[in-house]
């Protein structure tokens, strides 16, 4: 059987699985593969909630089964006035770029240009020491460098950041135990 082109080169980061064309600026030498391929959750989940347990998060369109999570409080299209109302309702607020800052968690939110507005494509989030985590689609977890080394044609360019405070694990409800939990 003959092939039908030539091959795209992938990229490896040991255990990869995406094209390389499609993150030019992702190499062995800025990011690595942080976990299996796993298709319950994406980017955004990723991003939104640091939990491989999380469900997919995207906004069901007009016409579509709803087959994913997206807040309530944030209306559901393909803005990133959307996207951004969906981090805020897991505690992000806007902030001016990525650099680490202590005592908070931030996010970049990618997006595509299109003739009719930006399209909100994927998101990354920082980790505690200044790398990035981000969910490639259905494939596996990556840890990059600089937000930057995943945009390209598929995700496009980082459109905005967002911050929150971390949490104290000492004072969450879930950490305190049921009987200091119901208290009020």
């Amino acid at each position: 059987m003959a092939a039908l082109g030539p091959q795209q080169p992938t990229c490896d980061l040991t255990g990869g699985s995406w094209r390389q064309a499609d993150h030019p600026k992702l190499n062995d030498n800025n990011g690595r593969v942080t976990s299996p391929k796993k298709n319950s959750y994406n980017c955004i989940a990723w991003a939104a909630t640091g939990s491989t347990e999380s469900e997919w998060w995207w906004p069901t369109l007009p016409g579509m089964p709803k087959v994913s999570y997206w807040p309530p409080e944030a209306p559901s299209e393909l803005t990133i006035s959307a996207f951004e109302k969906a981090f805020q309702s897991v505690g992000y607020a806007s902030c001016k770029d990525g650099k680490p800052e202590e005592g908070f968690e931030k996010i970049a939110l990618y997006a595509k240009k299109t003739p009719s507005g930006p399209i909100p494509t994927h998101a990354a989030r920082q980790l505690a020491g200044g790398k990035w985590t981000s969910k490639m689609g259905p494939l596996q977890d990556i840890e990059h460098h600089k937000p930057g080394h995943v945009t390209g044609p598929v995700y496009g360019a980082v459109v905005g950041y967002m911050k929150r405070r971390l949490q104290d694990p000492l004072t969450t409800a879930e950490d305190a135990g049921p009987s200091q939990a119901n208290e009020s």
